[in-house]
């Protein structure tokens, strides 16, 4: 009997029920998308975040010790100390090398540049554009092209790489001009400039919106050779992916219990990253760019947030619809309620029904809004990231129970009321 009654609610109400079942299924479908997004969203947020440049910078650890006596600084006033170019590739063998997006070497050089007026103080710096290197058995590009996307060349192009054009290659002699420095001297493109005594082909004029462009910028070599001290880098800047920083992040490795250090040691926080890149390179420090870094965790968490707040507010729409059709539903169905409480139904029995049609509402709600939102995720990660979002399979039986909870949420109050109708008032068709 008990089946029978069920299938006659859904047989006789079959628009209140799809209604219900409509609602369900948006709800569950927009949460089901959020949630998906939310959970694999991290590593591509990170990745588009890359796009606005390096995050971590590692300096010379001569430079982070400041000497103070009477509140005089005695420190040199000198470009200080320099790190080692042959250990960059080192970079490649630290734990978390496969989240390091790439790095770029600098070294900045007071040169002598010949004008109409005479000679000029100009900073020439020295960096890797897109410098092969390897490590191991692994070979690999790093530089400005990847660390600097924002850095725009604007240069002749020939029958090569139109992505390259104006970009001097690592091994050669040509340099990059600032367009501030470009138009202040008369250059373009093509022509040379005279540097220090020395002609260099000018490949492309070099757009930042920052000081590169009153510079001019080199191969790392040039700025070497201009310096005399082979090999030697002033500052190294770092893109890795990261995560949001936490309450482990922050603590000093120095006072952690191994378990709680081999923990933070393997979490790709911006702290730990910078921990091993200052093993990787002797005599360095690294720190996060702090402005980069703190921003990205603001995003990620906002974003996120903004995420859960779509999901409740969906999952609170689809209650409030679940709410008014099953009120309706048990209003039209009162004398059927009050002829089952004349024939003996206790409160129990009548809930019983009415919460076996929420169930299979919310059974049938929840896989097709599981499906739905699947498929609403797999479009966000193709037209937002460009990437596919995975949908975990522990995700499903989630998204069920969320689904029987609003469900039955939203037809509480209904249900509740039906199991109070007083039978006589039902049967004379009063509520």
């Amino acid at each position: 009997m008990f089946p029978r009654l069920v299938y006659e609610s859904f047989r006789r109400q079959t628009r209140r029920k799809l209604l219900a079942g409509i609602a369900i299924t948006l709800g569950v479908a927009v949460a089901t998308a959020m949630i998906a997004v939310a959970t694999d969203i991290g590593d591509k947020i990170n990745r588009e975040l890359r796009s606005y440049g390096a995050n971590l910078v590692v300096t010379p650890q001569e430079d982070t010790l400041d000497v103070e006596i009477g509140g005089i600084n005695l420190k040199p006033p000198s470009d200080g100390a320099f790190l080692n170019e042959a250990d960059l590739p080192k970079i490649r063998g630290t734990f978390w090398h496969h989240n390091i997006v790439g790095f770029s070497p600098m070294l900045p050089v007071t040169v002598k540049v010949a004008t109409g007026a005479g000679l000029q103080d100009v900073t020439l710096l020295g960096t890797y554009f897109n410098k092969k290197l390897s490590f191991g058995k692994e070979e690999f590009s790093t530089g400005v092209r990847i660390t600097h996307p924002w850095w725009k060349v604007a240069g002749s192009c020939g029958a090569g790489d139109a992505v390259a054009c104006g970009w001097p290659d690592d091994e050669s002699q040509d340099v990059l001009v600032g367009e501030r420095l470009a138009a202040k001297l008369g250059k373009h493109a093509g022509d040379s400039i005279e540097v220090g005594g020395r002609e260099f082909s000018i490949s492309g004029i070099l757009s930042t919106g920052g000081v590169e462009d009153d510079q001019i910028v080199a191969p790392l070599g040039v700025a070497q050779q201009i310096l005399g001290k082979p090999g030697a880098v002033r500052r190294v800047y770092v893109s890795a992916l990261t995560k949001p920083p936490d309450a482990l992040s922050t603590r000093d490795p120095k006072t952690m219990t191994p378990e709680v250090y081999d923990r933070w040691y393997c979490s790709p926080y911006v702290e730990s990253i910078a921990y091993q890149l200052q093993e990787a390179i002797p005599h360095s420090h690294a720190e996060q760019i702090r402005q980069v870094a703190q921003n990205e965790g603001t995003v990620l968490a906002r974003i996120k947030g903004l995420m859960l707040l779509v999901s409740l507010a969906a999952l609170l729409a689809a209650a409030l619809a679940v709410s008014a059709a099953m009120a309706t539903a048990i209003y039209e169905r009162r004398l059927e309620v009050g002829l089952m409480k004349a024939l003996g139904a206790g409160n129990f029995a009548v809930a019983a029904i009415f919460f076996a049609e929420a169930f299979i509402l919310a059974v049938i709600g929840g896989i097709a809004g599981f499906t739905g939102g699947a498929l609403l995720a797999h479009q966000i990660g193709r037209s937002i990231f460009n990437s596919q979002i995975s949908i975990q399979p522990v995700l499903f039986p989630i998204i069920l129970a969320i689904a029987v909870f609003v469900t039955f949420a939203g037809s509480a109050a209904a249900i509740r009321r039906a199991v109070k109708f007083d039978p006589v008032f039902a049967l004379r068709g009063e509520g």
